[in-house]
């Protein structure tokens, strides 16, 4: 009993240091993830509080993913490695979120072009951008949280450690492959969200140019932009209670299985 108690600050100083290594080690990951995460990692944030969700996560996982993590090793070499991998990976997760934000802003800047509402608060944001992609993407993101996005973040940085295995570097062909896919699956779900947009732009241009062929006299420029307003602004209004579950689907499916690609 006495040599137990001995052996207790030993036994402590031993589990305290391997939960600070476990700990630095999963924060380089999240803190390289939080840089691109959609909602918490927003450019709009305080640093202060992105710091703060990253201590948070790190304190939530780092338990759970302690035993797979290797020791720490004081060796230049052997550090370097561990940070760069981890960073790595964290940033090619981060980055995978991030394109589903991007696919947002870029619905709305097609469908802001298409109903020539491009031009309306384009500065509103840190990045310059229409004003349907700020509601989009704002509506987006609330409808993400809202639904349990920092669950959903965590179960995610602990399953990450399956495809991205600790301290090492994932190969660069396979890495190149899935962000490519990633990419354009992005541009594709853009395009596929401002559907009804376009085609409502197709129909308003060939509408005006019957109406030109037949009337050549009216100013037929003057009466039908506030007609593609209002219809831009009555489709947004119709559609975005669909366009949101289409792109918070594909979000929640890559939040489940990042690895695959998409179809």
């Amino acid at each position: 009993m006495t040599e137990t108690i001995l052996l207790m600050p030993t036994l402590l100083h031993a589990e305290l240091a391997r939960a600070l290594e476990a700990g630095f080690a999963v924060f380089i990951r999240i803190g390289a993830m939080m840089a691109l995460i959609p909602a918490f990692g927003e450019q709009v944030i305080p640093i202060r509080v992105r710091l703060a969700l990253t201590l948070a996560f790190t304190a939530i996982t780092a338990p759970a993913v302690a035993p797979m993590l290797p020791a720490i090793s004081l060796r230049a070499d052997v550090l370097l490695t561990l940070i760069l991998a981890e960073a790595i990976a964290g940033l090619a997760l981060g980055m995978g979120l991030r394109f589903f934000t991007v696919a947002l802003q870029t619905a709305g800047t097609i469908a802001a072009q298409a109903t020539s509402l491009s031009q309306f608060f384009g500065g509103a944001g840190v990045d310059p951008q229409p004003a349907m992609s700020q509601i989009l993407v704002m509506a987006g993101l609330a409808v993400a949280v809202t639904a349990g996005l920092h669950v959903t973040l965590a179960e995610l940085i602990l399953l990450s450690y399956d495809f991205f295995p600790p301290a090492r570097f994932p190969d660069a062909a396979s890495l190149a492959n899935w962000g490519t896919a990633h990419a354009a699956h992005a541009f594709t779900l853009a395009f596929t969200l401002a559907m009804p947009f376009v085609m409502l732009s197709l129909l308003y241009y060939v509408a005006l140019g019957a109406i030109n062929k037949a009337m050549p006299q009216l100013m037929v420029a003057f009466v039908g932009a506030p007609a593609i307003t209002w219809a831009g602004l009555a489709v947004l209004l119709l559609t975005a209670p669909l366009i949101l579950p289409v792109w918070h689907d594909a979000f929640g499916l890559f939040l489940r299985d990042p690895v695959s690609l998409p179809r």
